[in-house]
């Protein structure tokens, strides 16, 4: 799986918000769009940080938040990435290290072009299974 690269089982044009949306429409992005995160970018599509359903149940658990609190509060800014040419070995190490399940992919011109989820890594093994099952 080395010469895999991530560029094949990204999500292309992950769910994007800004650090001042609030909450709630994020919590609502999240549903709508049935996702586990959202990516929070500046105006210009650069990674500023990432909004989990993890960081919900912190902010539920901890104080149920006023409807006009914003992401910003919550996100995770310390966040690990990949590129497009990363292997998919190389991901998947990285989501282990860090104990994390969702991996944007950024480009230096482009800003976020991406994002592999555990969901995303499962399904190409899962198909690669069954490929080999013929």
């Amino acid at each position: 799986m080395d010469d895999i690269l991530v560029a094949r089982v990204m999500t292309s044009d992950p769910i994007t918000v800004t650090a001042d949306t609030y909450v709630e429409p994020a919590a609502n992005k999240l549903l709508d769009n049935g996702v586990g995160s959202l990516i929070v970018v500046d105006d210009d599509g650069n990674l500023e940080g990432i909004l989990t359903t993890t960081d919900f149940v912190k902010i539920v658990a901890a104080s149920k938040p006023k409807a006009e609190t914003r992401v910003e509060r919550y996100m995770s800014t310390d966040v690990t990435t990949a590129s497009a040419q990363d292997s998919i070995a190389e991901a998947a190490e990285k989501m282990i290290d860090h104990g994390i399940h969702h991996l944007p992919v950024v480009d230096d011109e482009e800003g976020v072009i991406g994002i592999v989820s555990t969901t995303d890594l499962a399904a190409y093994v899962s198909g690669l299974q069954t490929k080999k099952a013929r």
